[in-house]
């Protein structure tokens, strides 16, 4: 069995460049489990899907895993219950379902290996049996450009209930690579397969660097016999009964560590002594029941100057454990207000730890509840901790940063100090709340004198400090929108500059190319 380190090594050693294809399947491989069950049950809350055609879908994929029906055959079973339905509903539904269900199911270690492939310049693609409107959405996010999957017949904007032919599976995934390397000018006998699944054995077969990823029983035994590198990911799926009660006890663990520094409040008479050792117990027996390790990379930034606004990349609700973890004493944070109503009793501890809960949903609101926060950080020398983004994201793609933190900092007169999160999606992605083991890479940028900002000047510091985060995580940076200075020139340099426009023709600006669909082509 191959670790995740071994696959890397071997993109790393392959050749660089587009001649080289890094090909994925998507249900079992990229993500844990299958897409189809999310579409199916928004199919069912739609009413798209009776009780009594349920029962027909169900019936259908029976039969093909018996081999009693082929692949097409159960496409045109589901097909015929969509139609008459609006196509542009099913993208919506797509991206819907990949924000709320399907982003957390990719495994990271998949990931790793789309961004190792991209890295090298390989021509990266999915190819699936689905449809385009359960991988789009994820190779967007994943920036693989190139999807090739079963397409559903569509006329006038509407389903028809038939399906294009051929499906991409079996013998279809084989022709569906062979266009793409003749478009891409990529050579398959470079090429990477990663599949779960013996259904893509022809594929797996054809291409000179096959890889099972997640393997089924079946494959796995062909995988051992033809010497295919195997690997197995348990980052994603269902949890074990271990993984659930660690997590159980990790988030309980605020609660007992809140109650253990009572004690000391009682004796001292001092809440912040108190707080200073609840949150540090937190912090070492939540990460220790999780199973989390940290990986720091700029540790002194954390305590060079201090009060100071900390400002982090929020992925996952393991930030809080990292955080506290990294800080430890003498802060304060924000929190969302829903705290209180989804758990009152953590909501009153975080209260009672100096975190505000805000109603993210009125500005107004959440800028007068941090108003206090400047007095805590001038007066009582604590630092304020909180994540710009506002909420957690889906993906380790950031979302836009908003104000408060740079207002905060202003306001206070301290510096800002950022903590890159690389991973911590590793440990828990948005939406779930099992907890599981990984070490987390964490990058602490020096301080940021914010001696010099102003309140008129703060849409330039959060692209500023953004950028500063984007270019740690390898993202894309947000420009600047600050207008050039306009120089004096004389009459000789604005002809000068008058000549040189009529002769040098204007650059056009270059996008992105956007995912690759074939539908209904």
């Amino acid at each position: 069995m191959a670790s995740i380190k071994e696959l890397l090594r071997d993109i790393e050693a392959s050749p660089d460049g587009p001649q080289v294809a890094a090909i994925f399947d998507f249900d079992g491989t990229i993500i844990a489990g299958y897409s189809a069950t999310a579409f199916i049950r928004e199919q069912i809350r739609r009413g798209e899907l009776s009780p009594r055609e349920f029962a027909e879908l169900m019936s259908a994929m029976i039969n093909f895993g018996l081999g009693n029906l082929g692949f097409s055959g159960m496409m045109m079973v589901n097909a015929q219950f969509m139609r008459g339905i609006e196509e542009q509903a099913y993208h919506e539904v797509g991206e819907k379902l990949y924000t709320e269900q399907i982003a957390r199911l990719i495994y990271p270690e998949s990931r790793a290996l789309v961004n190792a492939h991209l890295a090298k310049g390989h021509t990266v693609a999915i190819i699936s049996s689905a449809t385009p409107y359960q991988v789009e959405p994820a190779a967007a996010d994943l920036g693989i450009d190139h999807v090739l999957c079963s397409h559903l017949e569509v006329e006038n904007g509407k389903f028809t209930g038939g399906v294009v032919r051929p499906t991409c599976f079996g013998q279809g995934k084989v022709d569906a690579a062979e266009t793409l390397a003749k478009e891409q000018g990529a050579d398959l006998d470079q090429s990477f397969f990663y599949s779960d699944s013996q259904d893509d054995l022809l594929l797996l077969e054809r291409v000179g660097n096959p890889r099972a990823l997640n393997p089924s029983g079946k494959l796995e035994r062909i995988a051992r016999d033809k010497r295919w590198p195997t690997a197995k990911f348990g980052s994603r799926g269902r949890p074990s009964m271990g993984q659930f009660l660690r997590s159980v006890a990790a988030t309980s663990s605020l609660v007992t560590s809140f109650m253990a520094g009572l004690p000391i409040y009682a004796l001292t008479g001092s809440r912040r002594d108190a707080n200073n050792f609840s949150f540090s117990l937190f912090a070492d027996t939540a990460s220790a029941l999780v199973g989390m390790d940290l990986n720091v990379k700029g540790e002194e930034n954390l305590w060079s100057h201090r009060p100071a606004v900390f400002v982090f990349n929020h992925q996952s609700k393991a930030d809080v454990i990292v955080v506290s973890k990294l800080i430890r004493r003498d802060l304060a944070g924000i929190g969302k207000k829903e705290i209180k109503s989804e758990n009152p009793l953590i909501g009153r501890v975080l209260e009672m730890g100096g975190v505000v809960l805000i109603d993210r949903a009125n500005s107004k609101s959440a800028i007068d509840a941090m108003s206090p926060l400047v007095e805590v950080m001038k007066k009582e020398g604590k630092s304020v901790v909180l994540a710009p983004e506002g909420t957690r994201t889906v993906s380790p793609k950031m979302a836009p940063f908003k104000k408060g933190a740079f207002h905060l900092a202003i306001q206070a007169g301290v510096p800002m100090v950022p903590i890159v999160i690389h991973n911590a999606g590793d440990v828990a992605p948005k939406g779930d709340f099992v907890f599981r083991p990984a070490t987390v890479d964490v990058e602490v940028l020096p301080p940021v004198d914010t001696s010099a900002w102003k309140a008129e000047t703060v849409n330039e510091h959060v692209r500023e400090v953004r950028n500063m985060f984007a270019r740690v995580l390898g993202q894309p940076e947000v420009p600047s929108k600050k207008k050039p200075t306009r120089r004096r020139k004389t009459t000789t340099t604005r002809a000068k500059t008058k000549t040189a426009s009529k002769s040098k023709p204007k650059a056009k600006a270059k996008s992105r190319p956007k995912a690759k669909s074939k539908s209904n082509k």
